[in-house]
Parts: C-alpha cells; sequence; structure tokens
C-alpha cells in the first residue's frame, strides 16, 4: 500500500515545542540545520547530536510564527527536553511537549484532499503551506503530512477519510524506507553521525551555519573523512520486522558490521533501512541479527550522494 494513495496518523512521533523571542538563536547552537533558511513556507530535517558528533535525536521541524515544533520519535521527547532545558534556562526561550496539542496525518497523493482544505502545497521537498490552523508539509518523495490543533482531530480525519482509504502506520513506515530518510530512535540513540543516515543529503546539514554542538565533528567527517558506513536499503524477503538497533552481520568481519535504522512490513518479509561497514555491503553476504540468520537482499535509494552540493547549504 506503500506507493498508493493513503492517509494514517502519525503515533508514533511526538512534538516538541521551543517558543520565545529566543527560541531562533537558541536552536541555531543546538541543532544541524540552519534556521536562518527556515520561514512560513520552508521546513527542515535536522539533528542534535553530541560533542562528538552522534545524533541525540534527528526531526522534521516547523517554523511557526517566531516559535518552533519540531516533530521526533516519541521516545526521545523527554530525555531531549530534560537535556534541552539546561541550556535554555540562560536564553528567553521555554521547551515543552506539545504532542497532545496537534494531530498530525500522513498522506500519500492526497494533494486532491489538500486542495479541499484549502492547501496548494508545492511540490518542492521542505516546502509547507498554511491555511488558518492548518499546516501542509511536502516530503522529499512527494507524500505529505498534515498538522493541525488537536481539537480539530475528528473533523479532520471524517475529510480525509472520505476522500482517502485509512492505511496502518507501517505503510507510512515502508514509504519511508523507500524514499531513504534514516530517522533516530531511542534504541540508535547516539550510534550514528548525521552522515551515517544521509542526513545531508537530504538537507538536515548545513555547513556553512557556523558552530553548533557536535559540529566540528559533523564537518570534519564532510570535508576530510573517509565515512566507512553508511546507509543502505535492504530486503528480507520472509521474516519478522526487526527492531531499529538490530544488529547486522557479514563473513567481511567476525562481528556486527551494522544496525538496522528503521523497517517496515512489505509482503512476507519486510524492506529496512541500516547503517552498514561499506565493505561488508560491496561484498553483498549480509545477514539480520546473527553471522547465520535471515539472509538481506541489497536494494538501491532513490537518490545519490553529492559531496559539492550538499556543502553548498
Amino acid at each position: 500500500m506503500a506507493d498508493s494513495a493513503f492517509f494514517c496518523p502519525l503515533t508514533h512521533e511526538g512534538l516538541l515545542a521551543v517558543r520565545g523571542v529566543d527560541a531562533a538563536k537558541f536552536l541555531q547552537g543546538q541543532l544541524t540545520c540552519n534556521l536562518n533558511y527556515l520561514d512560513q513556507a520552508t521546513c527542515s530535517l535536522g539533528a542534535r547530536c553530541t560533542p562528538k558528533g552522534r545524533m541525540t535525536s534527528s526531526f522534521r521541524i516547523v517554523k511557526v510564527g517566531d516559535d518552533f515544533l519540531l516533530a521526533m520519535s516519541s521516545d526521545l521527547l523527554d530525555a531531549q527536553l530534560a537535556d534541552l532545558k539546561k541550556y535554555a534556562v540562560f536564553s528567553k526561550s521555554t521547551l515543552s511537549d506539545e504532542s497532545a496539542a496537534w494531530v498530525r496525518f500522513g498522506l500519500s497523493q492526497g494533494d486532491g484532499v489538500l486542495l479541499a482544505l484549502g492547501l496548494d502545497l508545492p511540490q518542492t521537498a521542505d516546502s509547507v503551506t498554511r491555511d488558518g490552523n492548518l499546516i501542509a508539509l511536502r516530503l522529499s518523495d512527494g507524500r505529505a503530512e498534515l498538522w493541525a490543533p488537536s481539537g480539530e482531530a475528528a473533523t479532520l480525519e471524517a475529510r480525509l477519510s472520505a476522500q482517502l482509504p485509512r492505511a496502518p502506520l507501517d505503510a507510512w513506515l515502508l514509504a519511508q524506507v523507500r524514499a531513504g530518510i534514516g530517522q533516530v530512535f531511542g534504541a540508535t540513540r547516539e550510534l550514528f553521525i548525521p552522515q551515517m543516515i544521509n542526513l545531508q543529503a537530504l538537507g538536515g546539514v548545513s555547513f556553512k551555519k557556523g558552530c553548533y554542538t557536535g559540529q566540528e565533528i559533523v564537518a570534519r567527517m564532510q570535508y576530510l573523512g573517509k565515512l566507512k558506513r553508511r546507509l543502505q536499503r535492504l530486503a528480507l524477503p520472509a521474516g519478522t520486522v526487526p527492531q531499529p538497533g538490530t544488529e547486522l552481520f557479514s563473513p567481511v568481519h567476525q562481528s556486527s558490521v551494522g544496525e538496522v535504522v528503521l523497517a517496515a512490513p512489505a509482503g512476507d518479509g519486510c524492506e529496512l533501512l541500516a547503517v552498514l561497514q561499506e565493505d561488508a555491503a560491496s561484498d553483498g553476504r549480509l545477514h539480520l541479527g546473527a553471522a547465520d540468520g535471515p539472509a538481506l537482499n541489497l536494494l538501491s535509494l532513490p537518490y545519490t550522494l553529492d559531496a559539492d552540493r550538499e556543502i553548498q547549504r
């Protein structure tokens, strides 16, 4: 169903709100993306890193007035709030969990529904359009998200149901896997630097914005380093869906060669994104969970990496 028209509630993520006159200045020193590029018509992917460049969260960030909303995996919210609040005390900004205040829907091939709601969303990735309290966002693969105050949830769901079939969340996650969009979950917190999940290729890392936590490591990897572990898309022909953080193995090494980033059911098996050592990916003999575990097949990603283009952002 991932390639067909549908909608589904995005119940796996929550919203972290950063509000106040210093919100932009505060976040600019914390996040990989450049908030100067954000306005009422543009959103962005991004991440927050440790000083060693390891991601503690990844998210999609949207500007609302002078404030910001960050959509991330729900199991990261409490830790991110607690950590960020340590630094926010030095700025005129407040942080809170606003998950309950908003409802979010994912739409595949749902532009007609958006138009009926007064939302003429451009096709350009990361575009944003608004009508009243409604916010629509364009993803890199053409899908869209619809955000609204939670009080409008029932009305919106009824209107969406009248024009689109409702799908399980797994259909949305499968589309995300096929789009090659990695994401940090609680189980993979601090495992990856942004380039390992190709965040820089999707506009989620700025190399021109200046300092932020972890910036030195992330920039050094882009300009000087040779990345030995990178995001790959794979298929498991049959079997259960692995959880993020599940290890992958290869005869190339005697130990783990990578971890699952995101997986979703597909037919009798599943498709998944995983960060893998490049020599193991080149060899192609990959197994899930153990050296003698189920065999995986490598698939292509829908985009190419271009370091020269990436550093222009």
